[in-house]
């Protein structure tokens, strides 16, 4: 895919790329996470929020490095290709990657309805179907009009969104009481590096960053800074805000709160402002995750596409311009938001991305002579990820089997299709 399909003309810059991993990152999960994050690790979420920023750092390396090597707008599916060839593990994945990014979205356009419609309309169930529609199709024609957009709006979303966290940081830390975060009660450590496979899903769209190599000047040296700065910006925001958040409720409070957690830690200091600004927030956050993983899925569609991996229709050119696997996506998308239950599929999303990050950390490694990578850094990364996914499946299986029997069905899902199309294209 060269610059083909975006141009020199419409180059993305070093921080346009890292806040549009920012922005896709914030808008996966900080909202809705820190209550179920905090049933398994009570207060002690700010620590659980740091290890899985140093798993997703130490994954950020691998894909970096990839990306600087070999950067096209195909992103992670490029370095699936270079690592394994266009064999059944690279295909098998890459459906997994696709239903991941699809997964998300769905889930936080659905979450950028639900905040709208509380905010404007008095939660309206109707409004907020309304608008989780538009902010999918809105997002979808900017991504038509070109990287130069994207890299605008996405900028500014995160600028604002950054302000924001910035104001609410100050305003929970104005209020925080250290008793709440004592040490003393903090459950065992299980239970918190259990909990990182949930903090983790907050970490996802990192890689989004990947798929801007063919739009960035210089990707070798860019592309590394940018992803080292975006993961550099979230880690630091969800560390402070959940230290804000549990410094100023109680675990009890946060895990009754839910979603709306972080406007009511902000009332206190801000009062009814402090629900609005955050409720804003959370709009901004989730279109920008819509924005982010769009843009990705459109180029990695169009690379399985070429490469044969997925049906040539994805990579075919539409008349509303960019690709009809943007135009899969976008219908897909909506069909997941107006008619599935995602509260019933979003755990799976942090299992079925380590399980995707493992195997790329294992492609790394067998590239990392052409990569230049250290084998150090990238050991650390697949034995760190291998502990977190095997304590994550074994609390998994003793406290929910059905999501561990919903991963495997979607395993075999990919696997079947995978199946199915090198069939077919034969």
């Amino acid at each position: 895919m060269g610059t083909t399909q975006h141009g020199d003309a419409r180059r993305m810059t070093v921080l346009g790329a890292a806040f549009l991993g920012v922005g896709s990152m914030v808008g996966a999960g900080i909202f809705a996470l820190l209550g179920e994050a905090g049933k398994v690790a009570g207060a002690a979420v700010w620590l659980s929020f740091l290890v899985a920023g140093g798993v997703a750092t130490l994954q950020g390396y691998a894909v970096a490095k990839l990306g600087a090597r070999y950067p096209s707008s195909g992103g992670i599916v490029t370095f699936l290709l270079k690592g394994y060839g266009g064999g059944h593990v690279t295909a098998i994945t890459s459906w997994l990657i696709y239903f991941a990014t699809v997964i998300v979205t769905a889930m936080v356009s659905v979450s950028f309805g639900q905040y709208g419609a509380a905010l404007l309309f008095g939660g309206s169930a109707g409004w907020g179907r309304i608008l989780t529609n538009a902010v999918v199709l809105a997002i979808a024609v900017v991504n038509i009009l070109g990287t130069a957009l994207i890299n605008r709006v996405q900028t500014w979303i995160a600028i604002i969104l950054l302000a924001v966290f910035a104001v609410f940081i100050v305003a929970t830390l104005a209020q925080f009481n250290p008793d709440l975060l004592a040490p003393s009660g903090y459950p065992p450590l299980t239970d918190i590096f259990s909990s990182v496979a949930l903090t983790f899903f907050a970490y996802l769209g990192f890689t989004v960053i990947s798929f801007a190599g063919d739009d960035l000047p210089r990707p070798e040296r860019n592309l590394p800074r940018a992803m080292y700065l975006s993961l550099g910006i979230t880690t630091a925001l969800y560390v402070l805000v959940a230290v804000g958040v549990f410094g100023t409720l109680t675990v009890q409070q946060i895990i009754q709160d839910g979603e709306t957690a972080l406007a009511v830690a902000a009332k206190p200091a801000l009062g009814q402002a402090g629900f609005a600004m955050m409720a804003v927030a959370a709009m901004l956050a989730t279109a920008a995750s819509v924005n982010a993983n769009l843009y990705a899925a459109t180029g990695s569609t169009a690379k399985l596409a070429e490469s044969g991996l997925f049906p040539p229709v994805f990579g075919q050119h539409a008349r509303v311009g960019s690709t009809r696997g943007m135009v899969i996506s976008v219908v897909l998308i909506l069909l997941l938001a107006n008619l599935v239950d995602l509260t019933a599929i979003a755990s799976l999303g942090s299992m079925v991305a380590l399980s995707i990050f493992l195997v790329l950390a294992v492609a790394a490694y067998r590239l990392r002579a052409e990569t230049g990578s250290r084998t150090a850094i990238l050991v650390a990364g697949i034995a760190l990820t291998v502990l977190v996914m095997l304590i994550f499946m074994v609390q998994t299986l003793r406290t929910a089997p059905e999501t561990f029997i919903a991963m495997l069905g979607i395993l075999a899902l990919a696997t079947i299709l995978d199946l199915v199309w090198t069939r077919v294209r034969r």
